[in-house]
């Protein structure tokens, strides 16, 4: 297993490499950069974009050295009528009047050393604003996989043994009808209903804690904090029951068919004894092993929508507002790391279906 292991750890260099540089180059012919930006916000009045001045944070050699994106060699479409002196000024602040290659190397030198630069438009670095949003999208994720499975495995269980039953037939259609709402539907209803939309001011808008949170005591701490997840965490897992519910069912009455079963059933082993000691073990190795998997699914694609519809500072919001305002330092530093974790997850896959059934060996596949 250890040979595996370092195999797939070695392919996270070249997996990272090849999606920094399609994105690298993708953004290359990508219009409305920063210094676009930054022109039309001197066109628009906004002396904070001018030279000197300050803008864009004063990291302008920061900014040099992430070199994630440029607007092209050619004249700018809203430069028209300002200084040459001045969007050339702007041009080397942001660190966009190297050249391409050059810029693209520092890139990847930088990225090997973990060092994503400073943001174009906040006066904090990459690697902090990524430290303070990492903890809500991990929190999310992982409250949402571990109530998909507290929920689901009873659930698809229970459809197992009573395959073809109206319990089976109606949870079923409720379970087809939850995946069919997407999250951020769901989440706008939840706000309507439970939010101080139109109906009931039960749950915050917004936030993952309140504003005196720091004040309360430790078990306030607890009811406000879980105050505050309890809609996010419902509108990330609507989607969520039906692959897992399905895959349970579908496991259990594979193994509920099998010859051990009914030889056991032959020999007058109680139906209890039969499900719980023998078909749930052998039933459960995917579904266990799938945590993983899981909370990558929660992680990624649940968190995006759901951190901007209730305003959480999230990796998924920070990279959506990064990439609306084409701050490519936060956008290429949320890349990084969510294909990272992405990655390192799916290796703790690998290891978790080992741990589950040790006769499984992916070394031995070579």
């Amino acid at each position: 297993m250890g040979a595996y292991l370092l195999r797939r750890l070695l392919l996270l260099i070249p997996t990272l490499w090849a999606i920094i540089t399609i994105n690298f180059f993708i953004v290359q012919i990508a219009p409305g950069g920063p210094v676009d930006q930054a022109i039309a916000a001197i066109q628009f009045g906004d002396s904070s974009a001018l030279p000197g001045s300050g803008g864009g944070d004063g990291m302008g050699s920061t900014h040099a050295r992430t070199g994630v994106a440029t607007p092209g060699d050619s004249q700018y479409r809203g430069a028209r009528g300002l200084d040459p002196e001045i969007i050339a000024e702007i041009t080397h602040r942001y660190g966009f009047d190297k050249p391409l290659h050059e810029r693209y190397f520092q890139m990847l030198w930088n990225y090997l050393r973990f060092d994503f630069g400073d943001s174009l438009f906040r006066s904090a670095s990459v690697v902090q604003l990524i430290k303070d949003s990492l903890p809500v999208s991990v929190t999310l994720g992982l409250w949402s996989t571990l109530i998909i499975y507290f929920v689901s495995i009873p659930l698809g269980i229970r459809k197992a043994v009573h395959n073809g039953s109206r319990f089976d037939i109606w949870s079923s259609a409720a379970i087809i009808i939850g995946y069919a709402i997407p999250p951020f539907l769901f989440a706008v209803l939840l706000i309507v209903f439970f939010a101080g939309g139109s109906w009931f001011d039960l749950f915050p808008l917004r936030g993952l804690v309140s504003a005196n949170f720091d004040t309360l005591p430790w078990y306030s701490k607890i009811t406000d904090y879980l105050w505050h997840i309890t809609l996010p965490v419902l509108a990330t897992v609507i989607g969520g029951f039906a692959a897992l519910t399905m895959l349970t069912k579908n496991a259990f009455m594979d193994e509920i068919r099998k010859q051990y079963v009914v030889t056991a059933r032959a020999k007058g082993v109680p139906e209890r004894q039969i499900l719980w000691g023998h078909v749930f073990r052998n039933a459960m190795l995917l579904v266990i092993a799938g945590f993983p998997a899981t909370f990558i699914s929660m992680f990624f694609t649940g968190s995006l929508l759901i951190e901007v519809v209730f305003s959480l500072n999230g990796l998924g919001l920070l990279g959506y507002e990064a990439t609306v305002s084409r701050d490519y330092p936060v956008m290429f530093g949320t890349l990084y790391i969510f294909t990272l974790v992405g990655l390192l997850l799916n290796i703790l896959s690998d290891l978790t279906y080992t741990l589950v059934d040790p006769r499984i060996d992916f070394e031995g596949r070579g």
